[in-house]
């Protein structure tokens, strides 16, 4: 496959600057054997009793920081943690930084580059007794490139980045599927006798990162850390098993069950790092449906709607969108996404 396969044209005013308010009164487009237009309020009617709505529980951290190395001014946005206070990070730029540089963020917080790797990757090492308290003193929400904000950051986006049920710290981009849910949706879907479990995959820059290699097969996935507990991954078999359907709240949700999933059917609990590349052709394994948002061209998340849906589908699914004005990307509408293999 080639990566020019996952390209379409996406008019800019449809990139969504801001979330709309209620974040559920988001335009919901079902794609299936049709497509239908909705609401992502209208979600407890299109799911079962019996389904399970797997949901993805990160924080985002403010990760976006700016320093200096000596002179010269350096923005890095962090996007994996490797121990209490080492990270990975995209750094620019990056030409002249090099191992035993050190950039100084605040008169308290101050970094050493330990590793340069290619593609303006390098290693950081904080020298900070609470990194995460200093993060959340000088860091900026990691917003998309798409979203046009001052370099200070918007406080509004310190809410709306964030999915109301997010809990656990790590985060560098959100699960923006998630963003689309308010409490009384939540306790609606479980009104209508839909269960809710949590899952953890703290999502990673490089998920904003496009596919440059000319064919699919070459590019290289960035690793992310995840977490299913036994419990959660019991009660996800269970529901399999008694005929409930496993939705995914997000790709980030997919990709983790996917990850955990060792044959058709199955789930185990896991924790580690995940590096999955879903495109057309890989059978899927656990999931049934797929809430998610609208994706870039030719990235990674397309391809993985392709795989889901159809290519031809999703391109018919997306060309609608765009004929209708739906809002696309982090800030933007949704779509509910039924299997390509579905009966």
């Amino acid at each position: 496959m080639l990566t020019d396969d996952f390209d379409f044209e996406l008019p800019r005013a449809l990139i969504a600057q801001r979330p709309i308010e209620p974040r559920d009164a988001a335009r919901l487009l079902e794609v299936g054997a049709r497509l239908v237009d909705r609401h992502v309020h209208d979600l407890p009617g299109l799911l079962r009793a019996g389904d399970l709505l797997v949901v993805n529980d990160t924080r985002v951290i403010p990760a976006r920081l700016t320093g200096r190395r000596g002179e010269a001014r350096i923005e890095v946005t962090l996007h994996q943690r490797r121990g209490p206070a080492d990270w990975l990070a995209f750094a620019r730029p990056t030409r002249r930084l090099k191992p035993g540089d050190t950039i100084r963020f605040a008169d308290d917080l101050a970094a050493e580059v330990t590793d340069k790797r290619e593609a303006g990757e390098v290693a950081l090492r904080f020298e900070t007794p609470d990194l995460d308290a200093a993060l959340e003193r000088y860091g900026v929400m990691p917003l998309p490139p798409y979203i046009e904000r001052p370099r200070e950051g918007d406080a509004a986006d310190r809410t709306d980045y964030q999915t109301v049920y997010a809990t656990h710290r790590g985060a560098v981009a959100a699960p923006t599927a998630g963003l689309h849910f308010t409490e009384g949706l939540l306790g609606a879907i479980e009104a209508a006798g839909i269960g809710i479990a949590r899952v953890t995959l703290h999502v990673g820059a490089g998920t904003f990162l496009p596919v440059k290699a000319k064919r699919v097969a070459d590019h290289r996935m960035h690793a992310e850390w995840g977490r299913i507990d036994a419990q959660t991954a019991e009660r996800i078999q269970d529901t399999h098993d008694a005929g409930g359907r496993i939705v995914a709240a997000g790709t980030t949700s997919l990709r983790l069950l996917e990850s955990a999933s060792p044959a058709p059917g199955r789930i185990e609990a896991f924790e580690g790092e995940t590096d999955i590349f879903i495109t057309p052709g890989y059978k899927f394994r656990m999931v049934d449906l797929l809430l998610t948002n609208f994706h870039l061209p030719r990235s990674t998340l397309f391809m993985l709607v392709a795989a889901f849906s159809g290519l031809e589908r999703m391109k018919a699914a997306y060309a609608h969108a765009i004929a209708n004005h739906y809002r696309f990307y982090s800030y933007g509408d949704a779509c509910l996404l039924h299997r390509a293999d579905a009966p």
